[in-house]
């Protein structure tokens, strides 16, 4: 049976793995629904080739983009805005939900897709890390299914047994044996270079990853490490473990992409070539399998593999994730929407890379004065992330004066 596939952030470089693995098995996968915010040339193009039912837009751009579509002759119904994308989360002729849409703009619609009981491929990161227990609860009460397609989060998912994949709270179980997680870190460009070297660090070279195809936000949260203690957080609230349980190993190669060990003494670890086609490819069939076209790894072409304790003086985001993982849900939020105001600073050449986790912390001890609840409900999340937006740009300005 065909399943129907909702593609959210089809223009990011998800959307692109994706979208090619479809292609590939159209036999097996309609793109029933398409969903794009800047590249809207681009979008066009992909809504000419996949020919979806749907798809959404800025809702500026509505009207102009179904002119496109009218004058192609191609009938596509489409939306606007964050509610466009959350109407085709939930919609009832999607069986499968592709979140990509980078950062807390993805937010609403993985939580409807949740309650709506979709299959969900899980690349937004920042899902988890806002609202991680509203998003497992989502998940669990209304019987949707969670496969993460981050590299790291899909090479755990893979190595624990299948009773802890279809239920989580099982990680706990002695029988299981699961003693702690592993996260495998590339350390990105900077990884040789000094912190001096980051401070002077521009955008191009921040972007410039040595193993990975990404968009340039998650290649500057590579830069920083920001984006494994994103991770962190994520594989907290995946597997149903203590922070205290998951540990960071800086590999720079990128071959072994996180692991598990086990209390005999076992380590489980997934291998492939870095190309996000697999752990896509991975959820796309769970359980089954398909073939993905990516390049197999060839171990006889391996030099070497190295493993290496990450530098918490340097990589300073990923303490603060571990941090704010402690301290819990407001500090998430908060570490989030800091680090996204803060990189699109950097982004605009107003600061420093390394004055990103500068901003970061001083946004999580400004909010963590503040007199606020733990948020129960999105737009309580929504809230809290957009006074720590406010507390970081005043930040900037602080930087800038």
């Amino acid at each position: 049976m065909t399943q129907r596939i909702a593609v959210l952030g089809a223009t990011g470089s998800i959307g692109d793995s994706t979208l090619a693995l479809l292609k590939a098995h159209a036999a097996d996968y309609e793109v029933y629904a398409l969903s794009g915010h800047s590249r809207l040339d681009k979008l066009f193009d992909l809504c000419q080739s996949f020919q979806p039912k749907r798809v959404a837009v800025p809702s500026a751009e509505v009207d102009s983009f179904a002119q496109r579509l009218q004058a192609a002759k191609l009938d596509i119904d489409v939306v606007g805005g964050e509610a466009g994308i959350v109407d085709i989360a939930q919609d009832s002729q999607v069986d499968t939900v592709v979140a990509a849409i980078v950062g807390a703009a993805g937010l609403p619609s993985t939580l409807a897709a949740a309650k709506a009981g979709k299959r969900i491929l899980l690349a937004n990161k920042e899902a988890l890390v806002m609202a991680g227990p509203l998003m497992m609860q989502a998940v669990k009460d209304h019987q949707a299914t969670l496969l993460p397609i981050d590299s790291e989060h899909n090479a755990i998912f893979q190595c624990l047994p299948p009773v802890i994949q279809q239920d989580n709270t099982q990680i706990h179980q002695r029988e299981h044996g699961v003693r702690k997680l592993w996260l495998t870190a590339s350390g990105g460009p900077f990884l040789h270079q000094s912190y001096a070297d980051m401070q002077k660090a521009s955008v191009a070279a921040a972007v410039n990853h040595p193993n990975w195809s990404m968009g340039q936000k998650i290649s500057i949260d590579s830069a920083t490490m920001m984006n494994k203690g994103l991770e962190l957080i994520e594989a907290a609230h995946l597997f149903d473990l203590p922070e205290s349980k998951i540990e960071v190993v800086m590999h720079p190669q990128s071959i072994i992409h996180s692991m598990v060990e086990y209390s005999d003494g076992s380590v489980l670890a997934q291998l492939g070539s870095p190309d996000m086609k697999t752990p896509i490819a991975h959820a796309l069939a769970y359980p089954q399998r398909i073939e993905s076209a990516v390049q197999p790894l060839d171990l006889f072409d391996l030099a070497a593999l190295e493993f290496m304790r990450p530098d918490l003086d340097k990589f300073v985001c990923l303490r603060l994730a571990r941090e704010a993982m402690q301290s819990g849900m407001l500090a998430t939020i908060a570490l989030n929407a800091a680090n996204e105001i803060a990189v699109a600073a950097f982004i605009d050449e107003q600061v420093k890379l390394t004055d990103i986790a500068l901003i970061n912390e001083q946004t999580l001890d400004n909010m963590a004065q503040q007199s606020l609840q733990t948020p129960g409900h999105i737009d309580e999340v929504i809230a809290i992330d957009k006074i720590a937006r406010k507390v970081a740009a005043a930040q900037i300005q602080t930087l800038l004066a």
